[in-house]
């Protein structure tokens, strides 16, 4: 009927990703502001994007090892800043500065949430369970895989033992906010299309 919402048809794995990546991305510039407003009651440092902010401090290595031994991370770097300069060296043998490292953090944590936020939306499409707890499942998978697996890892920050209990709490709370706004804008912008 004329007025009424669309319900969302099941199964079209393009309008899926599209409405992923817009949930994505819109979760990953309100995870961010949750993130600055946390920080500000906490009384801590605001910093500009990711959960990985957190997780700051020379991890040993850089990406691939020599990064780091040639000084190139400094100790304040978060993880996306530290895989923008990485990207860069590889490719250009331009090492960032502190501005560019972090205008190319902000562009690689966008990327990261959008890529994530197509992922669900794909994933969402076949498997319909998975929007069951309303993203929540989701974005604590992230934190899971990306900030207490991957991340350090592959060197862009120190051992997820080597972090206070509080860092870890906050980056769960960030990414529980990611995957519930994932999960609320896909769904709108699925239902639209």
């Amino acid at each position: 009927m004329k007025g009424e919402p669309r319900k969302e048809a099941e199964g079209d794995l393009l309008k899926g990703l599209a409405a992923g990546v817009v949930g994505g991305l819109v979760a990953s510039a309100v995870m961010n502001q949750f993130q600055a407003l946390l920080s500000k009651l906490l009384g801590g440092q605001e910093r500009s994007h990711g959960a990985q902010s957190m997780q700051q401090g020379s991890p040993g290595v850089g990406v691939g090892g020599e990064l780091k031994a040639e000084g190139k991370d400094a100790e304040e770097d978060d993880a996306t800043e530290r895989i923008a300069n990485a990207i860069s060296v590889g490719v250009s043998g331009h090492e960032l500065t502190e501005r560019e490292k972090e205008i190319a953090g902000t562009a690689f944590h966008y990327a990261m949430g959008a890529s994530s936020g197509a992922l669900y939306g794909a994933v969402a499409e076949l498997l319909p369970a998975v929007k069951v707890g309303a993203g929540v499942p989701f974005g604590a998978a992230v934190w899971l895989i990306a900030d207490e697996g991957l991340v350090p890892a592959v060197g862009l920050s120190k051992s997820p033992d080597e972090y206070p209990p509080s860092i870890h709490a906050y980056a769960l709370a960030s990414h529980l906010v990611f995957g519930l706004t994932t999960e609320l804008v896909r769904r709108v912008v699925r239902q639209a299309l």
